[in-house]
């Protein structure tokens, strides 16, 4: 009868700790899947490039996860710039490509997710040349870019917004006989899909200039700044225009789905003669060119009941949007849903409206250029050219390794 009665404990033990298993296997499931929904950095992709295969870091400034590219692609050279102080750590590797003509990385991503891709490229003198090399930068089968340097020392990014229409990418080093391509870092951020729309599902939008207003300070702002990781830099003053300022925390702003951060909306121009409009203007490479500009508007004063700020905003000779009327720490985004495009020269006017007793300001502004990547992500003709380049850098590299021996 004992033994009976213990084989029963037994076995209502293990049923209990099974239960109380299974328990605190849902607990742990439940905190990891609200973990993963909370985390700030869900969806980044951060590849160092050159950095030695399966090294990872969290970035000093942004403490963003960084990992090698090792595993995105079998081809190029890890190489390690001379130790530089200022040079941020993404920035330290490269992975340089001196055989192949086109060399290509292969990222995972969620189809159907707007990202912000940027590609970062610094040459530091890592091969000893002083010389630093141009070449293209591609994206699949269509042209994202041409990679150029002013000096030695200089930093260049090329960045896009982008919707995969599958679940990968590949960006790609090509050589055009003008040195060796390399590249820096590789930098996926993924957008709120409502934001950033272009007239033309195929347009690409390329970053032309980002810039914030009014401020002090000297410095361009990042994660966590801005939960996207965009790069703000600060715009030179107008000596027409005045500085406004206020304190104001991220959870005092009320965004829209372009969340600009609370640092960059905190400050504004505006112009130092009340009847006096703002302007800013850029200049195209040619007149086919087309732009979507992004303009940021938060009102940073709290004013008066007999005070009103209203303002048209003018593009060129067009006819004026508005009124604009900026809200007490609410973000207000103005863009045209058709791009600029057929002049050399843009000009975006700023004037206040005959009623209001306050002069226009503005926060900050982005200016994209269309790109069409006109070839598709299947494109069948680029999977030959690609096999064709595998081959050829195949080749290219039994020469070079029977020309070592």
């Amino acid at each position: 009868m004992s033994l009976i009665i213990v084989v029963y404990l037994t076995k209502q033990t293990v049923v209990g700790m099974f239960l109380h298993f299974l328990l605190v296997l849902l607990t742990v499931l439940t905190v990891v899947v609200l973990v993963q929904a909370q985390d700030p950095y869900a969806g980044f992709i951060s590849l160092d490039c050159g950095l030695p295969k399966d090294s990872r870091y969290s970035d000093i400034s942004t403490h963003i996860n960084y990992i090698s590219d090792a595993k995105f692609i079998d081809t190029g050279e890890s190489k390690k710039l001379a130790e530089e102080n200022d040079i941020k750590q993404q920035l330290q590797y490269v992975r340089s490509f001196p055989i192949g003509m086109r060399n290509c990385y292969r990222i995972n991503v969620a189809s159907g997710t707007k990202y912000l891709i940027r590609a970062s490229f610094y040459y530091g003198n890592y091969d000893n040349l002083n010389k630093p090399p141009e070449f293209d930068l591609h994206f699949g089968p269509n042209v994202w870019d041409t990679v150029k340097f002013a000096s030695l020392s200089h930093i260049t990014d090329s960045e896009i917004i982008y919707t995969p229409s599958l679940d990968y990418i590949q960006p790609c080093l090509v050589n055009t006989g003008k040195g060796t391509p390399f590249i820096s870092a590789i930098e996926l951020r993924p957008l709120n899909n409502t934001a950033y729309i272009t007239y033309s599902p195929k347009s690409v939008l390329s970053l032309f200039n980002r810039y914030y207003l009014g401020s002090t300070a000297d410095k361009e702002y990042r994660y966590k700044d801005d939960v996207y990781d965009r790069i703000w830099f600060p715009f030179k003053l107008s000596s027409g225009w005045a500085k406004l300022s206020s304190s104001l925390n991220s959870d005092d702003l009320h965004q829209n789905e372009y969340k600009p951060p609370a640092i960059v909306m905190s400050t504004a121009v505006t112009p130092v003669n009340d009847s006096a409009p703002l302007q800013f203007h850029w200049e195209a490479d040619n007149v086919n060119d087309q732009y979507y500009t992004y303009l940021h508007f938060n009102e940073v004063e709290e004013l008066a009941a007999n005070e009103t700020r209203a303002f048209n905003i003018t593009e060129n000779d067009h006819l004026p949007y508005g009124p604009v009327i900026p809200e007490y720490r609410v973000v207000n985004t103005i863009y045209d849903e058709i791009p600029y495009t057929g002049t050399k020269m843009y000009q975006i006017t700023i004037s206040k409206t005959e009623d209001s007793t306050l002069p226009p300001i503005l926060n900050a502004f982005e200016i994209y250029k269309v790109k069409n990547f006109s070839q598709s992500e299947t494109d069948r003709d680029d999977g030959k050219l690609a096999q064709h380049i595998y081959l050829h850098t195949f080749l290219q590299s039994v020469i070079h390794i029977m020309n070592k021996t």
